[in-house]
């Protein structure tokens, strides 16, 4: 009776030190995008999106409940759909992108809240200044690609910053361009 116990107390003790393997998947960017809207005047949204940008995310477990994103892009990559005012926005009074290239997204918690929804808490880094903010995360679902035979897996997030926060055109009054600019990303994640 003593070696019983004996052993399955090792086993035990020898199964709760052993690390999960977690799951990495990278965004298929040729499957995804990443928007932001801004209002301008107070009558309209305005939209643009990033072309350049990856993202991850890591979990061990496969509802995600675990999981850790990280998203970064290419602040150049900038497309409002005129070539002019996309110009002027890389410019020192606006992204400033000769001093700030990039911007860096990362999750520090991601929690299942009901359903296919979670919350998502992360550090975002733009324009030289680092703050937390909250993004809601829906789970589309996931699949196994007909092509590649890769698990895909899809991610609505969505959320909102104050360019105020980040010193981001500092000297534009929100009557011109709104405070609060909303993020909107669609993101297909393929399991390595």
């Amino acid at each position: 009776m003593k070696k019983v116990s004996i052993f399955a107390i090792a086993a035990f003790a020898l199964f709760s030190f052993v690390k999960l393997e977690s799951m990495i998947w990278t965004v298929d960017a040729v499957h995804s995008n990443f928007q932001f809207s801004i209002n301008h005047l107070g009558i309209n949204d305005f939209k643009g999106s990033f072309g350049n940008y990856t993202s991850t995310i890591s979990s061990t477990k496969e509802d995600f409940s675990d999981a850790k994103i990280e998203l970064n892009a290419e602040v150049s990559s900038i497309n409002t759909g005129n070539t002019m005012r996309d110009e002027h926005l890389k410019g020192a009074e606006y992204f400033d992108i000769a001093t700030y290239p990039t911007f860096n997204f990362k999750s520090t918690s991601f929690t299942k809240l009901k359903g296919n929804t979670y919350k998502v808490v992360g550090d975002l880094t733009f324009h030289g200044v680092t703050k937390s903010v909250t993004l809601e995360a829906i789970h589309n679902g996931s699949t196994v690609h007909p092509m590649n035979k890769k698990t895909v897996s899809g991610f609505k997030i969505t959320g909102a910053i104050k360019r105020s926060d980040f010193n981001f055109a500092k000297e534009m009054p929100s009557a011109m361009l709104s405070d609060e600019v909303k993020i909107s990303a669609d993101l297909e994640y393929a399991k390595n």
